[in-house]
């Protein structure tokens, strides 16, 4: 079981500003931020619903675009998520639906951030 995830990103006030606007819907806020002063390094801003799980900081040369999917506790909050990460910058990348190819309840939506990560909100539940 994961414990937390950390995203690399090019600007982590742009990035800031998306995540902070594209989990909303999803529960999740700023929980914990850590300065560059604080690490010695770089700036890093933990979201989470409770206690930080997902992290972005800057970091100068990117390895590459990742996918990452958050929990979502309901289909309306996946369509949320994804007009929420589509207004703040975000673009489509499979609009909300039923992909049954995963399984017979899999409910998700996908946008590309602005860094070029995939970032998914999938319910399970059925309806």
């Amino acid at each position: 079981m994961l414990d937390h995830l950390g995203l690399s990103v090019q600007d982590v006030e742009r990035a800031r500003a998306f995540y902070l606007a594209a989990l909303a819907p999803l529960g999740y806020g700023i929980v914990m931020e850590v300065s560059a002063q604080e690490t010695g390094a770089g700036a890093f801003v933990g979201f989470g619903a409770g206690k930080p799980d997902f992290w972005i900081s800057a970091k100068p040369v990117l390895s590459g675009p990742v996918h990452v999917a958050f929990r979502a506790p309901s289909r309306a909050a996946v369509d949320a998520f994804h007009q929420a990460a589509l207004a703040a910058g975000g673009r489509d990348n499979g609009p909300p639906g039923l992909r049954p190819h995963y399984h017979r309840d899999y409910y998700g939506a996908f946008v590309i951030d602005p860094d070029g990560h995939n970032v998914e909100a999938v319910c399970h539940a059925p309806e």
